[in-house]
């Protein structure tokens, strides 16, 4: 999609992962970016490496959302939202969890969602006006398509997002706003399964073992992008991607991938 004018995209979750890949690619295609994060050392290298503009925040926290939305408006209008900002905590089952990590998994994956596009809609509005569309779109996740054993509490939060999501398309229907959904399945990323594993390299290990060629964050962040930059009256709902390697959420192949003799 063209315009005359540089197209302004927030990221969120942009110090590592999907997030750093998405505002890399962005920023090759010509776009202003605002990376937004927790760890200011992670965004002061990435904006080093690509031009990209940075905001440090909490996102569980509503007034560093509310100072984000300053900052963002003082900047001019926004021509898409892009919401990564999410994570796994633990492998527990339902019956052993603790409701403490599934209140942290909610809170990041689902509210710090919700915080941002809230308080970012008006300013996706005024890019709206000037560009024709303006653009929302989260990371979702094949985890809230289909549940799975030990994954209760991380199911439970992104079918809250991917609900949402659903739910905004529709208050939103009548204006220029593409609300949209890329739902990975199995990504390989340096922080992810450590982080859900309790810093368990092992295991982590052991889940891409014999996989041959799991997604990268680079895989995601194009698609991101091809949808941002498609055309304006074409919305891409909700795109779900997985390896080849992974035929569903319940069928993962390990071991090399041959085409069958007759």
């Amino acid at each position: 999609m063209t315009s005359d004018r540089t197209l302004t995209a927030v990221v969120t979750g942009a110090s590592s992962g999907i997030g750093a890949a998405t505002v890399r690619l962005l920023r090759q295609h010509g776009w202003r970016v605002i990376g937004v994060a927790r760890r200011a050392d992670r965004l002061e290298a990435l904006a080093a490496e690509c031009g990209c503009e940075t905001v440090v925040a909490d996102l569980t926290d509503q007034a560093a959302v509310d100072a984000l939305r300053v900052r963002v408006e003082a900047a001019g209008p926004v021509h898409a939202v892009v919401a990564v900002a999410g994570g796994a905590i633990g492998t527990a089952t339902v019956e052993a969890a603790d409701p403490a990590d599934w209140m942290r998994m909610f809170d990041i994956n689902v509210l710090s969602a919700q915080r941002v596009i809230a308080a970012l809609l008006p300013a996706l509005r005024a890019g709206a006006r000037e560009r024709g569309v303006g653009d929302i779109l989260a990371i979702t996740s094949t985890a809230g398509q289909i549940a799975y054993e030990t994954g209760g509490g991380y199911n439970a939060a992104k079918f809250a997002l991917r609900g949402m999501m659903h739910a905004l398309r529709l208050e939103l229907a009548g204006e220029p706003l593409r609300v949209m959904q890329v739902a990975p399945g199995m990504v390989k990323t340096d922080e992810f399964a450590l982080n859900r594993f309790g810093g368990d390299a092992a295991k982590v290990a052991a889940l891409y073992e014999g996989v041959e060629q799991p997604l990268t964050a680079d895989d995601i962040a194009a698609v991101v992008v091809h949808a941002l930059e498609a055309p304006g009256h074409v919305n891409l709902d909700e795109v779900t991607v997985r390896p080849v390697a992974q035929a569903a959420q319940h069928k993962l192949v390990r071991g090399p991938l041959r085409v069958r003799e007759d």
